[in-house]
């Protein structure tokens, strides 16, 4: 008897999916519920589990392959379930060295199954093995960081054993360590891609600037921040302040939290706040919904969650959704200044930078002072020069006095 394995409901707005990896080979004994198989579309990856105890049959659909929903992608063997398990019994009872090794890498915490699909598929796409690296995550887990240490040590080595082996000069040395690898484009990276041309191709799209004084939100950090972990088990973050303006300030401007439909201007009377997120799998900008009912705890909370879901690759379809304005905080990687894009079709999109101290002129005196500049995107088919300056100004004034957020004045 065999069973279909078949590509999971796609969401309405996905069309189709890449078969990403196949966890699984021909021939292998399979658990219920152990995955089969990573469908990625352009937004999130997908798993497929084994429904039931089984031998990998058949494999339809290749890694590569382009699938649709319900598609079969292989056929999983009930009837040699039981037949395989005898026989590989019978042939156990000396284990040899091969079922150590099995063993062991089964029983480690760095086993690539225990590693989310984004480790996994990296693992997969350098050929390393999960058991041979020290993992640096919670429980031994790998992290990104690890596997890229790993390459660089491999690659340190195939240099070292290259000039041992071929005893070439220095130079001939340096031209070898040269070398491309050629990889197809992620969904994922492929639909970032798009968008960002449909963004500058389909947008009037200007941006303006200033900057704030985070001296005021530095202190009460410095004040609460150690309360506030203690009492809710989530720190006190920059972000839920950024949040906490920009609700404000759209309320305020509603053409900024307004969007274009054909010959229509559709405005929002919710408060749906993408965050742009730095994944392995690229950026992505889950979604803060309702955040003018949500206290700051809420807020670092669900950031704390979707920031923890995008770097292990469990973010949905739902997370992905939605959203009329976008925060993105290049500072965190360093950006001083940037001109961020717009996220269509959302008509403006807010950048944070790095804070930096600097020298600036207050009540007539030079003072140094930890100052950001901020940069609002905005598409001028909507929204005027005078709206988005006392946006952006709304957003300075409130972040430089945080106790007007509280009074909501």
């Amino acid at each position: 008897m065999t069973i279909e394995i078949l590509v999971p409901d796609l969401p309405e707005s996905v069309a189709d999916a890449t078969v990403a990896t196949w966890h699984k080979k021909v021939g292998e004994v399979v658990k219920r519920d152990e995955i089969l198989v990573e469908i990625e579309t352009d937004k999130v990856v997908l798993e497929v589990p084994a429904q039931a105890d089984g031998v990998l049959a058949e494999i339809l659909q290749a890694e590569g392959a382009t699938v649709v929903s319900k598609q079969v992608l292989g056929l999983l063997s009930i009837a040699q379930a039981g037949d395989l398990s005898t026989a590989t019994l019978k042939e156990t009872n000396e284990p040899t060295p091969a079922d150590r090794k099995n063993a062991a890498i089964e029983n480690s915490h760095n086993n690539a199954a225990d590693q989310s699909p984004a480790i996994r598929r990296l693992l997969a796409e350098h050929d390393l093995d999960a058991s041979q690296i020290q993992g640096s995550g919670v429980g031994g887990r790998l992290t990104r960081e690890d596997i890229e240490r790993e390459l660089v040590k491999r690659d340190a080595q195939k240099v070292k054993e290259q000039v041992a082996t071929e005893q070439n000069t220095i130079s001939t040395v340096a031209y070898s360590a040269r070398s491309e690898k050629r990889v197809p484009m992620t969904r994922l990276r492929k639909r970032i891609a798009e968008r960002l041309l449909e963004a500058k191709n389909s947008t009037a799209m200007l941006t303006t600037f200033n900057e704030v004084d985070m001296q005021p939100i530095i202190n009460l950090r410095k004040t609460y921040g150690e309360k506030f972990d203690k009492q809710h088990g989530v720190r006190l973050g920059f972000m839920s302040f950024y949040i906490k303006a920009v609700v404000e300030a759209l309320k305020r401007y509603p053409e900024v939290n307004a969007s274009i439909d054909g010959d229509d201007i559709v405005y929002h009377n919710y408060f749906d706040i993408s965050i742009a997120v730095s994944t392995p799998r690229g950026l992505v900008t889950p979604v803060l919904r309702n955040c003018d009912k949500l206290s700051m705890v809420e807020i670092e909370k669900q950031i704390k969650t979707l920031a923890e879901k995008g770097r292990d690759g469990k973010l949905t379809v739902d997370d992905l959704t939605g959203g009329n304005f976008t925060i993105t905080n290049g500072g965190v990687f360093g950006s001083l200044m940037s001109t961020p894009i717009i996220n269509p079709p959302q008509s403006a999109i807010l950048g944070m930078h790095a804070i930096k101290e600097r020298p600036i002129a207050l009540n007539g005196e030079v003072v140094i002072r930890p100052m950001m500049y901020l940069a609002l995107s905005y598409d001028h088919r909507l929204i005027d020069g005078k709206e988005s300056v006392g946006f952006l100004v709304t957003i300075k004034e409130l972040l430089e006095d945080p106790t007007r957020l509280l009074l909501e004045i």
